[in-house]
C-alpha cells in the first residue's frame, strides 16, 4: 500500500491474479480465442445488417447497436485482460485504469438501455402493428441509440471525474479489471459526493431502463393471454432472444456486483474471478448467438451475404 493522490499514483494493482505457472500459457490461448470469437460473430452480424436493405429497420438497428456495444466493452477488457495473463506484475497505470472503468460503465449502461429500447419496440410491433411504421421508423431508432449512447458516456464520465479528485491510500484492486467501487474504496479523502452519486447512478442505470422494460413486457403479455395461438406463437418467438439476452445480463451484473461488494472471501477465488468476468465475456457471446441464430430474417441474411448475394 503506499500513500498519494491518484493523480500521483504510479499505477494500480490488480490483485486477484492467480498464480498458475505455464497454465497461463492455456489460459491466454482460451481467452484469445474467445475474444476472436467475439469480435468475428459481432463484427459479421453488423456487416450483414449494412450490407442488406431488407435489414434497414429499426428492429435490427437497434441490434446493430447492440452488437456495436458488445464490441466496445469486449475491447475495453480483453485486451489488458490478455496481457495481465501472461505479465508476472499485474500492474496498470491510472490513466489507463481509469479508461477501462468508464469503457466497462458505459458498456453495462448501454447494453441495459439498449435492450430496454428494443423492448419498447417489441412492445409497439406486436401490441401496435397497423400503427408501428409511423410510431417507430429507423430516423427515430438512430435518435434514441444517439440518446442512450450520450446519457451513458455523461453519466459516467461524470463518475470518472470524481474518481479521479479523490486522495487516495493504497493502490491495490482486488479484481481482474479495474473496477469503480474498489477505487472508492482506496480513498483517504471524503467520498460522500461519489457515494452519493454512485448511488444515484446505480438507481438510474436500473430504473431508466426497468420502466420501459416492465411496461413493454406487461402490454406483450396481456396480448400472448387473449391473442390467437398464432399472436401468442409470434409473439413469443420474437422475444424469446431479447428476454434471455435480458435475464443473462441483469443476472450477469447481479452477480457481479455482489462478489465487488460484499466479503466472499469463504468462496473459492476461482469462483470470485468467473462472477467478476461472466458479464463482460458471456453476454458478447451470447448475444449474436441468440440473435444470429433464433432469427431467421437474420440467419437468411448472412447465408446471402456468405454467398456474395448482398441486396445493396
Amino acid at each position: 500500500m503506499i500513500n498519494s493522490t491518484s493523480s500521483t499514483l504510479s499505477y494500480f494493482v490488480l490483485g486477484a491474479y492467480l498464480h498458475v505457472g505455464t497454465l497461463r500459457y492455456l489460459f491466454f490461448m482460451l481467452t484469445a480465442v474467445l475474444y476472436m470469437f467475439i469480435i468475428i460473430s459481432n463484427t459479421s452480424l453488423i456487416v450483414v445488417i449494412c450490407m442488406n436493405r431488407s435489414l434497414h429497420e429499426p428492429m435490427y438497428v437497434f441490434l446493430c447497436s447492440l452488437f456495436v456495444n458488445e464490441l466496445y466493452g469486449s475491447t475495453g477488457l480483453f485486451p489488458l485482460l490478455l496481457v495481465q495473463i501472461l505479465s508476472d506484475v499485474h500492474t496498470v497505470s491510472p490513466p489507463l485504469c481509469f479508461l477501462q472503468i468508464f469503457c466497462l460503465y458505459t458498456y453495462a449502461n448501454v447494453e441495459f438501455c439498449n435492450l430496454a429500447v428494443m423492448s419498447y419496440d417489441r412492445y409497439l410491433a406486436i401490441c401496435c402493428p397497423l400503427q408501428y411504421n409511423t410510431r417507430m421508423t429507423s430516423n427515430k431508432a438512430v435518435i434514441f441509440i444517439i440518446v442512450l449512447w450520450l446519457y451513458s458516456s455523461v453519466k459516467f464520465l461524470v463518475t470518472l471525474l470524481l474518481n479521479i479528485r479523490l486522495t487516495l491510500c493504497g493502490n491495490v484492486l482486488n479484481n481482474l479489471y479495474c473496477h469503480n467501487f474498489l477505487v472508492v474504496k482506496l480513498a483517504c479523502s471524503d467520498t460522500t459526493v461519489n457515494n452519493i452519486y454512485g448511488l444515484f447512478g446505480a438507481v438510474l442505470t436500473v430504473l431508466v431502463p426497468l420502466l420501459p422494460i416492465l411496461f413493454s413486457y406487461m402490454k406483450i403479455l396481456k396480448v400472448c393471454f387473449s391473442g390467437s395461438k398464432r399472436t401468442r406463437q409470434k409473439a413469443v418467438s420474437t422475444v424469446t432472444p431479447h428476454l434471455v439476452s435480458l435475464l443473462n445480463f441483469s443476472s450477469a451484473c447481479l452477480f457481479e456486483t455482489l462478489q465487488s461488494r460484499f466479503d466472499m472471501n469463504t468462496f473459492p477465488s476461482e469462483l470470485r474471478i468467473v462472477l467478476s468476468l461472466y458479464f463482460l465475456m458471456i453476454q458478447p457471446l451470447l448475444n449474436p448467438l441468440m440473435f444470429g441464430l433464433q432469427m431467421s430474417t437474420v440467419r437468411n441474411a448472412w447465408k446471402l451475404v456468405i454467398c456474395g448475394k448482398t441486396s445493396l
